[in-house]
């Protein structure tokens, strides 16, 4: 009887983990910060857009990863970040000459991986 018990319980876990990473796999869900995150307001650049760069992003998941994305690159001074989930992308726009090094260097702090940094 005790092995019944065990063996149902067993189930019951991989079941929510499999439903799980079924959700990590969509987008869908949290799971870098738990489910929840802040959305902060967009960063407004004050001077004229002098570049556009696209930058390819392996490792995003969901929302908070956007987010701690965005977050990163506005950080820099004459930048400002939109992710796209769905694109794998991050369009940056500068008003001040922002090497490509401190973009990866950035980003690949929050280890995630960058493929590839284009002028648009």
């Amino acid at each position: 009887m005790g092995t019944v018990v065990i063996l149902v319980v067993l189930v019951i876990i991989v079941v929510f983990a499999v439903r799980s990473g079924i959700k990590h796999g969509k987008g869908e869900g949290g799971c870098c910060g738990g489910g929840s995150s802040v959305k902060e307001e967009k960063k407004v650049l004050t001077g004229d857009i002098i570049a556009t760069k696209i930058v390819s992003i392996e490792g995003m998941h969901c929302e908070n990863c956007k987010n701690s994305i965005e977050h990163q690159i506005n950080r820099i001074d004459g930048a400002s970040c939109e992710v796209n989930l769905k694109k794998k992308t991050a369009v940056i726009k500068l008003d001040k000459p922002v090497d490509d090094d401190t973009i990866r260097r950035s980003i690949e702090r929050l280890d995630f991986k960058v493929l590839d940094i284009k002028n648009a």
